[in-house]
């Protein structure tokens, strides 16, 4: 008798755990990503529909999508506050939209005069990038995911030529980030505005100049029907937006749904990065006659120089003020140094022959 009631309690006890077990196995998490963009925005809410369409199907239901945008939240700027708060589960936009409120974030989104899309990505994965953004966001109830990138973004659109420094002095132009911080150091006025209110801010005159991506979606938005000037980038040479989400909202995610979600961020910003090449190079095939109004600059060598020499001031400064700004910005430098000698003799070299033989 005895050793039938152990047995007995023996196979209760494997039952309760197998039931346990699937019970978890069948547990299903409905999580709520707020955007900052637009319904059906170009390129970047192609991303998150993305990705809510691979954690879907990669969990077989377990995990839903939920991706509220700007129109429903009403809060395009606020996406930081609302999925650190719990408003949201998770969000998708840039991370140096936060720089007023976390200031080492916007060295995550893409830094003038830095690393391209490839050599972030590698510093990101295999440089130490993601353990640097997790030191960042941890202290705010936040992971951060890098969440698709736009490749070089175009330096703006001028209502006039910028022929020197001082057509820069105060000009009121849409530019967030760090080069926001460069620009103002030559003068300008930057500001950051809403992707949804950039059209009519230069319609307007509330602002003189905007920077947003590049041909797809900044001739989406009809900037070309209002200024003729468009400039090709330095500020931006590797622009990655950000998935983010609740540490705690995280953590109660089996470790095979975390997994999943991993792969479905990392996949969906692989896809925005090779949609944005290809979406911006069908744009620019047919700009010359579409809008031959828009004449194609690029900044006199005097202003990358004095823009050149403002970034290294800023980037001294940032790392004079904040330990952490400080490890981050050695981390970009070093490993820019080094995949940068790679890419001369890779990329700028084969670039380099085929327009010699063009």
């Amino acid at each position: 008798m005895k050793i039938r009631s152990v047995l007995s309690a023996a196979v209760l006890a494997v039952a309760t755990a197998v039931g346990s077990a699937q019970a978890l196995a069948q547990e299903t998490f409905t999580l709520r990503l707020a955007e900052t963009w637009g319904p059906n925005f170009p390129i970047f809410g192609d991303t998150t529909k993305r990705f809510k369409e691979t954690v879907e199907k990669m969990s077989d239901g377990r995990i839903r999508i939920r991706i509220d945008s700007a129109n429903k939240h009403k809060a395009p700027l606020g996406v930081f506050d609302m999925v650190k708060a719990g408003q949201y589960d998770m969000g998708h936009s840039a991370s140096y939209y936060w720089k007023g409120k976390v200031p080492e974030t916007l060295f995550f989104t893409s830094m003038p005069f830095g690393m391209n899309a490839i050599e972030q990505y590698a510093w990101f994965y295999y440089g130490g990038g993601m353990e640097l953004m997790e030191e960042v966001y941890e202290p705010h109830n936040l992971l951060s995911f890098p969440g698709g990138n736009t490749g070089v973004q175009m330096g703006g659109w001028f209502r006039k030529e910028i022929k020197s420094l001082d057509d820069l002095k105060g000009l009121k132009m849409r530019i967030p980030g760090f080069a926001g911080e460069v620009f103002a150091e030559v003068g300008v006025n930057p500001t950051n505005i809403a992707p949804g209110e950039l059209y009519t801010a230069l319609e307007r005159n509330t602002i003189d100049a905007v920077e947003w991506v590049g041909p797809a979606l900044d001739l989406r938005l009809g900037f070309q029907q209002i200024a003729d000037y468009y400039y090709t980038g330095w500020h931006e040479p590797a622009t990655e937006l950000q998935f983010l989400v609740n540490k705690k909202v995280w953590e109660k995610l089996p470790a095979d749904l975390q997994e999943i979600m991993r792969v479905a961020m990392r996949s969906s910003a692989y896809d925005m990065l090779i949609q944005s090449q290809h979406a911006n190079a069908e744009a620019w095939a047919n700009i010359k006659k579409d809008y031959p109004n828009v004449k194609i600059k690029k900044f006199p060598k005097e202003i990358f120089q004095a823009m050149y020499e403002a970034n290294k001031k800023l980037l001294k400064e940032a790392a004079e003020n904040s330990e952490m700004a400080a490890k981050i910005i050695e981390s970009q430098r070093n490993y820019l140094q080094k995949s940068r000698a790679y890419t001369d003799i890779s990329e700028r070299a084969y670039l380099n022959t085929m327009a010699e033989v063009e």
